[in-house]
C-alpha cells in the first residue's frame, strides 16, 4: 500500500465493467416517457444508424485519434481504444512522451507508431494482453495480427479499469473508479459537455474533488468538499437542512445536480458520491435552468465488476457517529450483472442548543450489460432524516449580535423537522459502432418535509439601538410535498469531415415539479388580523441578550392541532421545462485547436398560488416563456502541458409569480465573458488553472407582497480565479485555491419594507453596493505528505488553510460578515492485515478555535440569518476495506 509507481500496471480499457460492447438491439428498450421528445430527435437517430459501420468478424482496424502527450498518457488512451489489457511500468516510461496518433490502424501498427523513438518494445503475452518493456536479449516483439481481438466498443467510462500484480502499487491514478485511488488530479470530466472530455481540452472552467481529497478531510457534507475549489462560498441553507452555495457572486438558488441530473432541494449523503464537479458560469445550454454562477454536480459510486467491500466508522466532537458501508462486485459468474450497495448513518449532537441529526441513507444500485453493445443501470436512493432548523445568530447594527456562539433563538420544544427523500434512477445506453451512442434515462424524487418549528423571522430594525434587542419569532407548522422527474435522451457521434474531427451530441430533456404544502403559519395568523388583538399570539419577540424560550401559551399537541384542523398556510406550484440541444465538440491541426458550439432552446411554463383558507380557494397564475440560450468556446493548445482557452455563455430562467397588477414577469437572463489558461505537469497529476469571469444578471426578482414581485435590478460578477490540485512527488499532494470576486448590483429600485415586512414605499435602490454573502477575496490550501520509507510508510499527515475577507450581509449592506482564517489538520496511518486495509484517521478543524460567521441569507433582506461556524473540532476514523 501506498508504493510509488515503480510496479507493473496492468491497463485495460472497458465501459467501467470490464465488458466490451459490440452488438445488440436498442428496440424495445426505449422508456414511454420519453416519447415526447422523440419526434425531434428520430432523425438523428436515423442518421447515425446510417453512418454506422460495424466492423467485419476477424477486422482488427479501428480509427485511433491520440494527441501528441506524455507516454504513459498516450498508452492509457490506447489501452481504452484497444481493448487490450496494457501491462507497463510506470517508472520506466516517467518523462517519455509520443508524437499523435491519427488514422485507421492494427492495434500491432498503433503501438509500433506510438513506441517509436521511446526505446520501448512490446509484445503480446496472449490475444488480449499486451507487455511494454525495455528490450533485452530474452525479450521478443511476437505481434501476430490474427491473435488480436475483433473491434469491441467502450461503454460509458472511457478512462481504463486497473488489475493490481502483487509489485504493483495499488491504485490507478487515472481510473477515478478504483476505489484505492490516492490522486488529487482528475483529467477528464462529463460535467461541462456531456461528453467524456479531458479537462485540458474542455474551453469552460471545470473542478473536480476526487474521492481521495474527500477521504482525506472527512468530508461528510458537499459543504466540506466544495471549499476545495476557487470562487464557491456556502451560505445560510436552513442550518443544514440543505446545501447552497454562491459561486463567482450569485447563490445557486438551491439547485442541486446529481450525475448532471436536476434534484429538488435539499442534501446529498456522502456515502455515495465518487466525486464532486464544480462547473462555473451559465451552463442553460445543457442543464436548462441554473443561476448563472455555476452548478455543482454530484457523481455518484458504480457498481463494479471487481469485489470491494468497506466499513467505516467515525466518531468526534459533539457526540458525531456516522458509520458507511460500501460493497460492490459481480453477481453472476460472467459479471454480466454487477451491485453496489452503500449505507451511512448519521446520529449527533451540536456545539448549537436544540440542534441534532438522525439521517439514515442507503442506496443500492444494479448494473446489467445486457449484450456487449447495451448496458442498463437502475440506482435508488433513499434517505430519512430527523433534524433541526437553525437561523443562526441575527444581526444588530452593523454586526452581527455578540452571544455565545451556542446560544439558537429557536424554540427548545418547537424544532422538529423530518425529511424523508426517494430517487429512483433509471438509464440505459447502447452504442451502435465504435463512434456513435444513444442514451436514455428517467429520473424521480419524491420528497417529504414535515417542518415543526418556531424560528427567528425578523430582527425589528427600530429597536437595534436598545440595550435589550429584539427579534420576532413566528410559529411554522408546515406539511411539503415535492415531487419531480426528468426525462432525457442524448445521441453522441464521432466523424470527421475534411479532416476536422467532429464530437457531436444532440439531445433533448423535459422536466417537471410539482410541490404542494399546507400548515399553520404565525405570520399569516398576523396579517389576517391586521397585527392587531391576539394577532401576535403566534408572533412574538424574544430577547438576545435575555432570551425567554417560554413565552408561547400553548404546548406541541395544540399547535400540531392548528396544522391539522385549521391550517391558514397553502400554496401549489409547478414548473415544467422541454429542451432540444446541439453541441459540437471541434478539433483541428493535430488537436492543437478546439473549437465548442452549441445552444439550447428552452419552452418554459410555470403555475403558482396561494391562500390563507383552503387549497380550493387557490388561484393559480401561469407564465410561459421560450429561449435560446448559446454557448461557444474555444481552446488552443500549444503545447501537451498548456491550453489557453475563451468562451461566451448565456443563461435563462423564468421569474416565478407576477406583479400586483398580476402581469408575467420577465425571465432572468444572464450572460458570461470568460479567458483563462490551463496547464497540466507530471503526466497530468498536477494541473493549474487561471479565469477571467464577467457575468451580468438582469431581471433580478425583488418581492413586493406576500404573492408579489417585481423585476428590479441587475448585477454583475467579475474576477480572477486560481486553482492547482495534484501531486508534485510521490509523497506531497498539494491543493491551493485564490478568487478574487466583485460582485455588486448594477440596477435597482429600492423597496421600504415596514417591521411587519410589507411594502411601504421605495427609494433609489442599493446601485453599486455589494452583492451579499460574497467575499472579495477567498482561498485556500491544503498540503498532504505520504511517508514512503520503510519506517514510517503508511503514515500521512496534513494540514490546510482556509481565508474569506469580509462579506455584506445584505443587499442594502447594512451590515457585515467580518474575514476570517482558519486552519485544519489531519493524521492518518495506513496498513494491512491480511488481505484487509486498516486505516485509522483523525481530522482536526479550527484548530486555533477561531469564531467567525461562514455563511449568511444571499436571497432575503432579514439579519436573522448568520451561520457561525464550528469551533474547535476532533473527527476521528476507523475504516476496513478489503
Amino acid at each position: 500500500m501506498g508504493q510509488s509507481q515503480q510496479g507493473a500496471l496492468r491497463h485495460k480499457g472497458a465501459d467501467g465493467q470490464g465488458h466490451f460492447p459490440r452488438s445488440g438491439n436498442v428496440a424495445g428498450f426505449i422508456n414511454p416517457s420519453t416519447l415526447t421528445l422523440l419526434p425531434g430527435l428520430l432523425p438523428f437517430v436515423l442518421i447515425s444508424l446510417l453512418l454506422s459501420m460495424p466492423a467485419k468478424a476477424g477486422d482488427n482496424t479501428r480509427q485511433y485519434h491520440i494527441p501528441a502527450q506524455s507516454l504513459n498518457n498516450a498508452l492509457m488512451k490506447f489501452a481504452t481504444d484497444s481493448h487490450l489489457e496494457l501491462m507497463f511500468t510506470a517508472e520506466k516510461i516517467r518523462g517519455l512522451r509520443t508524437d499523435s496518433l491519427d488514422g485507421n490502424m492494427t492495434p500491432d501498427q498503433a503501438l509500433s507508431r506510438l513506441l517509436q523513438g521511446s526505446g520501448m518494445s512490446y509484445r503480446f503475452v496472449d490475444a488480449k494482453t499486451v507487455t511494454v518493456e525495455q528490450p533485452d536479449a530474452n525479450f521478443r516483439k511476437t505481434a501476430n495480427v490474427d491473435e488480436k481481438p475483433e473491434s469491441q466498443s467502450g461503454g460509458d467510462t472511457t478512462l481504463p479499469k486497473v488489475t493490481v500484480e502483487a509489485d504493483a502499487d495499488p491504485y490507478d491514478p487515472y481510473n477515478t473508479a478504483d476505489p484505492y485511488n490516492k490522486s488529487y488530479s482528475v483529467t477528464n470530466s462529463t460535467t461541462a459537455t456531456k461528453t467524456d472530455t479531458p479537462i485540458m481540452d474542455t474551453p469552460v472552467s471545470i473542478q473536480v474533488v476526487p474521492k481521495a481529497v474527500l477521504r482525506d478531510q472527512q468530508a461528510w457534507r458537499v459543504e466540506d468538499a466544495v471549499k476545495n475549489v476557487s470562487g464557491v462560498q456556502q451560505v445560510w441553507a436552513s442550518g443544514g437542512e440543505y446545501q447552497d452555495f454562491v459561486i463567482r457572486g450569485f447563490g445557486l438558488n438551491y439547485n442541486r445536480f446529481r450525475n448532471g441530473i436536476r434534484l429538488t432541494e435539499g442534501t446529498s449523503d456522502m456515502a455515495n458520491v465518487e466525486q464532486i464537479e464544480v462547473l462555473k458560469g451559465p451552463t442553460a445550454m445543457l442543464y436548462g435552468r441554473v443561476e448563472p454562477g455555476g452548478m455543482v454536480n454530484v457523481v455518484t459510486k458504480k457498481p463494479l465488476d471487481t469485489p470491494y467491500y468497506s466499513l467505516q466508522q467515525q466518531f468526534g466532537s459533539y457526540d458525531f457517529f456516522r458509520t458507511t458501508i460500501d460493497a460492490t462486485g459481480p453477481i453472476t459468474t460472467d459479471k454480466s450483472l454487477t451491485y453496489r450497495f452503500n449505507l451511512g448513518y448519521t446520529d449527533r449532537d451540536s456545539f448549537r442548543d436544540f440542534v441534532g441529526e438522525d439521517r439514515v441513507f442507503v442506496a443500492p444500485s444494479l448494473h446489467w450489460q445486457a449484450t456487449p453493445d447495451t448496458q442498463f443501470n437502475l440506482n435508488i436512493e433513499y434517505s430519512n432524516n430527523d433534524t433541526a432548523y437553525d437561523n443562526g445568530i441575527p444581526a444588530i447594527g452593523k454586526r452581527v449580535v455578540d452571544v455565545p456562539i451556542n446560544r439558537n433563538y429557536t424554540h427548545p420544544d418547537f424544532n422538529r423537522d423530518n425529511i424523508e427523500n426517494t430517487l429512483v434512477d433509471f438509464n440505459w445506453s447502447h452504442n451502435f459502432n465504435d463512434n456513435w451512442k444513444l442514451s436514455n434515462g428517467v429520473v424521480a424524487t419524491m420528497n417529504n418535509l414535515q417542518a415543526r418549528e418556531i424560528p427567528v423571522a425578523y430582527v425589528q430594525t427600530q429597536l437595534e439601538d436598545s440595550p435589550n434587542p429584539q427579534v420576532r419569532r413566528g410559529t411554522y407548522f408546515e406539511d411539503f410535498e415535492r415531487d419531480n422527474q426528468t426525462v432525457y435522451l442524448n445521441l453522441n457521434g464521432k466523424f470527421e469531415t475534411f479532416g476536422i474531427k467532429h464530437n457531436v451530441l444532440l439531445g433533448g430533456d423535459y422536466y417537471n415539479f410539482e410541490q404542494k404544502n399546507s400548515g399553520f403559519f404565525g405570520l399569516n395568523y398576523a396579517i389576517q388580523r391586521n397585527f392587531e388583538g391576539d394577532a401576535l399570539k403566534y408572533f412574538t419577540f424574544i430577547d438576545l441578550n435575555n432570551p425567554d424560550y417560554n413565552q408561547f401559551p400553548f404546548t406541541f399537541s395544540e399547535l400540531d392541532n392548528l396544522r391539522r384542523n385549521a391550517p391558514n398556510d397553502f400554496v401549489r406550484s409547478s414548473q415544467s421545462w422541454y429542451g432540444l440541444y446541439f453541441q459540437d465538440q471541434l478539433s483541428f491541426f493535430d488537436d492543437k485547436l478546439q473549437i465548442l458550439g452549441g445552444g439550447r432552446y428552452d419552452w418554459a411554463r410555470q403555475k403558482q398560488g396561494s391562500s390563507f383558507t383552503s387549497f380550493a380557494d387557490i388561484s393559480e397564475t401561469a407564465q410561459n416563456e421560450e429561449h435560446f440560450s448559446p454557448r461557444v468556446g474555444i481552446l488552443y493548445r500549444p503545447y501537451n502541458w498548456l491550453s489557453v482557452y475563451g468562451n461566451y455563455t448565456e443563461s435563462f430562467g423564468l421569474n416565478n409569480g407576477r406583479t400586483a397588477n398580476n402581469v408575467p414577469l420577465a425571465p432572468e437572463i444572464s450572460e458570461q465573458f470568460e479567458a483563462g489558461l490551463k496547464t497540466e505537469w507530471f503526466d497530468g497529476k498536477l494541473t493549474t488553472s487561471l479565469a477571467y469571469f464577467h457575468i451580468t444578471k438582469d431581471n433580478i426578482l425583488k418581492q413586493t407582497g406576500d404573492v408579489t414581485f417585481e423585476t428590479v435590478g441587475a448585477a454583475r460578477s467579475q474576477g480572477i480565479e486560481f486553482d492547482l490540485a495534484g501531486q508534485v512527488t510521490d509523497e506531497l499532494s498539494v491543493i491551493a485555491t485564490y478568487a478574487y470576486t466583485d460582485a455588486r448590483i448594477i440596477k435597482d429600485r429600492g423597496l421600504i419594507f415596514d417591521d411587519n415586512g410589507l411594502v411601504v414605499g421605495s427609494n433609489n435602490g442599493n446601485l453599486g453596493n455589494r452583492l451579499p454573502t460574497v467575499a472579495e477575496h477567498s482561498g485556500s490550501t491544503w498540503l498532504k505528505y505520504a511517508f514512503q520509507n520503510n519506517s514510517l510508510k503508511g503514515l500521512s499527515l496534513g494540514v490546510g488553510a482556509y481565508l474569506a475577507s469580509s462579506r455584506e450581509g445584505d443587499n442594502e449592506n447594512s451590515y457585515q460578515l467580518p474575514g476570517y482564517v482558519r486552519a485544519d489538520a489531519f493524521a492518518g496511518y495506513s496498513f494491512n492485515i491480511g488481505k484487509t486495509k486498516l486505516t485509522t484517521q483523525l481530522n482536526v478543524t479550527n484548530v486555533f478555535d477561531k469564531r467567525y460567521y461562514f455563511a449568511g441569507q444571499p436571497y432575503n433582506t432579514s439579519k436573522a440569518y448568520n451561520m457561525i461556524a464550528d469551533p474547535l473540532t476532533f473527527l476521528g476514523s476507523v475504516r476496513l476495506e478489503y
